[in-house]
Parts: C-alpha cells; sequence; structure tokens
C-alpha cells in the first residue's frame, strides 16, 4: 500500500510540475554576430587608456506556434579610443523557449526572465569576441531585464497616447472640426 501511495504521488507530482507555469530553454544560438575593427592596426598603438563603450539592448521576442517563442537579445556596442572608432560589434542571441504561463504572464517571462537565463552565454561570447579581436575582454555588469521591460511598456504607452492625441478631432479657427 505504501509502495501505491508512493506510485500515486509521484505521477501527481509529474502532473503538478507540468502544470506548473514556467519556461524552458530548447536552444540557444549565434543569430548574427558581427565585430570590426575599422581603424586597425593603428588603434592599437593609439590606444594608451581603456576605450569608452557604450552598450545598446534591446530583448524582442516573436510566437513559433504553440507555446514555442524565440527570444532575441540585441547588443550593440561602438567602443572608442580618444574619439577615434576602436571596434564595433553587434550579437544577436537567440533562444528558443516554451512558457506553458498564463497569457498575462507571457510577456514578462519571455522579455524578463528569458533573456535573464540567456545572458551568461551572451555575455561570455562578448567578453570572448572583443578579447580575440585584441581587445581587452569586455566584462558586461548584469543587465536589469525588469527596468528594460519597464521602459519599453512606457515608451508603447506614450506612444499610444501621442496617437490618441493626434487622432481625437479638435477645432479649427472657422469652427468646423478637423480630424
Amino acid at each position: 500500500m505504501a509502495e501505491e501511495n508512493g506510485a500515486a504521488g509521484a505521477a501527481g507530482d509529474q502532473q503538478q510540475q507540468e502544470q506548473r507555469p514556467g519556461l524552458s530553454i530548447a536552444g540557444q544560438y549565434i543569430k548574427d554576430l558581427s565585430f570590426e575593427v575599422p581603424g586597425a592596426p593603428q588603434i592599437f598603438s593609439e590606444m594608451k587608456k581603456a576605450p569608452e563603450i557604450p552598450i545598446s539592448v534591446d530583448v524582442q521576442a516573436r510566437h513559433l506556434g504553440g507555446n514555442h517563442f524565440e527570444v532575441t537579445t540585441h547588443f550593440d556596442i561602438k567602443a572608442t579610443v580618444e574619439g577615434k572608432p576602436g571596434f564595433v560589434m553587434e550579437l544577436v542571441y537567440g533562444a528558443v523557449v516554451q512558457c506553458t504561463a498564463p497569457k498575462e504572464h507571457v510577456q514578462p517571462m519571455l522579455l524578463i526572465e528569458a533573456p535573464r537565463l540567456m545572458f551568461p552565454f551572451a555575455r561570455n561570447l562578448i567578453s570572448e569576441v572583443t578579447r580575440d579581436g585584441g581587445f581587452p575582454p569586455l566584462m558586461l555588469q548584469p543587465i536589469d531585464f525588469v527596468q528594460l521591460y519597464r521602459e519599453r511598456i512606457a515608451a508603447a504607452k506614450a506612444q499610444q497616447e501621442g496617437e490618441g492625441a493626434q487622432g481625437e478631432k479638435t477645432e479649427g479657427d472657422d469652427g468646423n472640426q478637423t480630424a
């Protein structure tokens, strides 16, 4: 009887895990990678201090069918050495993910949790490519994907409000309404 309860309990645990909302990564890959050193080889002899390196990050997600999605994290990195281009790197790092969350949680799972899981691998690639390109390895600091998501929502809301204001009817000088 104890064995029956144990088997039933294990089956129940498995069913509960299958029903639990979650995110799993089926595969990760480099979708696009570009690294250029436009000023080589002179830039290396002119580099007396660490380059300035602004970094732009964006996350995109698209539905593949069922509960599978592609999530891509875009890194745009442009280093300058004393005002001259040092290197330009673009990386689109992707993953196929399965998301079993309720509909209202899918977008945050795809745009926050998936990139958070992918980040260490993309960070390693960026470090290795910059090192192999002749520069000190670029070790990205952790990225606040929650803040990126909030900024995305705020920008979308501002755009909708801007479009709504343009679409509202206003009264012209002659008293007629114009669209």
